[in-house]
């Protein structure tokens, strides 16, 4: 069963498998060990809520560098996350390969599928529900929040990496990075509805919360990626504002911390 374990690096606090399962590395950052100023701070991974992008670009080299891998900044895809099901892939490193795929992303995408080695793959939270996937051979990184998941972004993405791994669901190990948690979660009775709709009756725990865990568990599941095969980490973002960011906790002008992935050349294990 995979595991998600607490790893401090430079100031750099990070949740990762300290196993790299088939030689991926992966980890969701935590808020602290960046340069930005409130109310950014200060490890903020986000372009796109206000912060300096000088100071952006300096808390993603920090990030990529507690990986051991700030070599690998520049050729890292952050796609233009649009609270969508889009997924893109990734196959190759070489330049026009990597700027298409790059230039996909941009377009707007909320999961993206990597075959290739030294691309690291980042995507941007302070709330909804980040998403790692591992196979033999390649990882994705998914966006699922409210409208993501209700459309099922990590069931796709999971399907996608299956076909691009030439693998099966069995194969895959989950990993269900820091969100905003059911007891923070409250919705209108119509969303609340539409889940329960979609993904039954214990997505929704009281009348007005909305449980996005279970949701996302519940996709993965109809992907065919078990239990067993899931790593979550249950500390809600709202709840926990000292080390992660919430845009509902505090009322929209905050950072973003990151889910990141990346295989080294040579060290894949297929």
């Amino acid at each position: 069963m995979p595991s998600l374990t607490r790893h401090h690096c430079d100031g750099v606090t990070l949740l990762t498998d300290e196993s790299r399962p088939s030689g991926v590395t992966l980890a969701f950052t935590e808020r602290t060990g960046g340069v930005s100023s409130a109310p950014y701070a200060s490890l903020n991974l986000g372009a796109r809520c206000g912060d300096d992008s000088e100071s952006v670009a300096e808390n993603r080299r920090l990030a990529l560098a507690a990986l051991g891998a700030q070599d690998l900044l520049e050729s890292m895809v952050v796609p233009r996350q649009v609270h969508g099901d889009r997924v893109v892939v990734v196959r190759s490193a070489e330049p026009a390969a990597l700027a298409a795929a790059r230039a996909e992303a941009e377009e707007g995408a909320d999961a993206v599928v990597c075959t290739a080695a030294d691309v690291p793959v980042l995507m941007c939270f302070a709330d909804c529900v980040p998403v790692v996937l591992v196979a033999p051979g390649a990882f994705a990184v998914a966006h699922s929040g409210w409208r993501g998941t209700i459309a099922r972004v990590a069931e796709k993405c999971a399907r996608a990496l299956c076909r691009e791994a030439g693998c099966e669901p069995t194969d895959l190990l989950a990993y269900v990075g820091p969100h905003i948690g059911a007891d923070d979660y409250e919705v209108s009775e119509e969303l609340a509805a539409r889940f329960v709709a979609e993904f039954g009756a214990s997505v929704v725990p009281t009348e007005r919360h909305l449980d996005l865990t279970a949701a996302v568990m519940a996709a993965l599941a109809s992907a065919g990626v078990g239990e067993s095969s899931v790593a979550v980490c249950d500390v809600s973002t709202a709840s926990a504002t000292d080390r992660f960011y919430s845009y509902r906790a505090e009322g929209g002008k905050t950072g973003r911390h990151g889910a990141l992935a990346l295989m080294r050349a040579g060290e894949a294990m297929a």
